[in-house]
């Protein structure tokens, strides 16, 4: 009988790592739907603002990054995005997108 015990054991040990894993990642894709609809609702706000400037003729002066500027002007683009993560709290891929948009202006 012995044998029989371990191998339900066994089964119920490999169904209850399966729940948690499920439970797992659908706690993750929850998370990751939340982020997408607070993007998607600041991305809205911020077009709604620029086109509210635009309309009353506001001019936003563009964020000035010296430190940014200066590793970029050493040749240090991964330095660059590295120091603006830290100035702005932007993910790696905005960083990255902000700091190439950067580099061009200045070729």
């Amino acid at each position: 009988m012995s044998g029989m015990d371990d191998t339900w054991t066994f089964v119920g040990g490999v169904l209850l790592v399966g729940w948690l894993l499920l439970a797992g990642l659908s706690a993750r894709s929850e998370a990751r739907a939340a982020r997408a609809r607070t993007a998607a609702q600041l991305a809205s706000l911020e077009a709604k603002v620029d086109a509210i400037a635009a309309q009353l003729g506001v001019v936003w002066p563009e964020p000035q990054y010296p430190e940014v500027e200066r590793l970029l002007a050493a040749g240090k683009e991964i330095a660059a995005i590295k120091a603006y993560r830290e100035a702005t709290g932007a993910d790696l891929l905005t960083a990255k997108i902000a700091v190439d948009a950067l580099a061009g202006r200045r070729s």
